[in-house]
């Protein structure tokens, strides 16, 4: 178990900027036995949570938040080859995110973890149109696509995506599955706009797109409150992944 003062001196160090005392945080970590996917889990995650938190909150700056959120994700690629390998489970995701670096570093976590537990992933990414996003679907075909850290103003271009994969029903095995952004603060948005799945973190993530059972679709009173807020969110113009 992580103690309180291991993620205490680490998120001190990253809203500094000081990468070589946030490298030697992660490796007194490492040294007390604790593996690399723990090190992911217990404080990488949480702290990217609390620089989210602290960011739109306005509790920190700009700066400090670009600082925590790069350093964060470097030490993400190197502890990345420390990660263990479960055996291939013959099961491919695909992962996408909105295009900013903070939820890249999220969606990057979940895509290594799930590469941990023995999946086939393909990390795409932000930044990318729906058009991209199904092109690519149409060439892997995963069993699951994953969509991280969708912003409120992001919500209705990620409810037109699924709304035509729904629509044009060529993968019917595959489902979606959302995380992170608006859809961990709006409860039930996630079945409002038409989603299989939802996690709010990424063992959450792996827990979800492990059962095989199909989730039970939106009941009629989500279909209404999604009708509601369509009218209060207008679709904007602009690229997401």
């Amino acid at each position: 178990m992580t103690k309180e003062g291991t993620l205490a001196r680490y998120l001190v160090a990253l809203l500094e900027g000081d990468r070589k005392r946030s490298r030697t945080v992660i490796e007194e970590t490492l040294q007390t036995g604790i593996p690399a996917n723990s090190v992911y889990v217990d404080v990488i995650w949480p702290i990217m949570v609390e620089i989210e938190k602290l960011s739109r909150s306005d509790r920190i700056t700009a700066v400090q938040e670009h600082l925590a959120t790069r350093i964060n994700r470097t030490i993400v690629n190197q502890l990345q080859n420390k990660l263990p390998h479960r055996p291939f489970k013959k099961k491919k995701i695909a992962v996408c995110c909105a295009p900013n670096e903070l939820q890249e570093l999220g969606a990057q976590i979940i895509a290594d973890l799930f590469e941990s537990d023995g999946w086939e992933v393909r990390f795409l990414g932000g930044g990318l149109s729906n058009d991209d996003i199904l092109a690519f679907i149409n060439e892997y075909a995963p069993h699951i696509l994953l969509i991280y850290g969708t912003a409120p103003k992001q919500a209705p271009h990620i409810r037109s995506l699924i709304d035509t994969i729904k629509t044009i029903n060529a993968w019917p095995n595959m489902r979606i599955l959302l995380s992170g952004g608006v859809f961990n603060r709006a409860e039930g948005l996630w079945q409002e706009i038409g989603a299989d799945l939802f996690a709010g973190t990424a063992v959450d993530a792996l827990h979800a797109a492990s059962q095989d059972t199909p989730v039970e679709p939106a009941p009629a009173a989500a279909s209404r409150r999604r009708k509601r807020r369509q009218k209060v969110v207008q679709s904007p113009s602009l690229e997401v992944a």
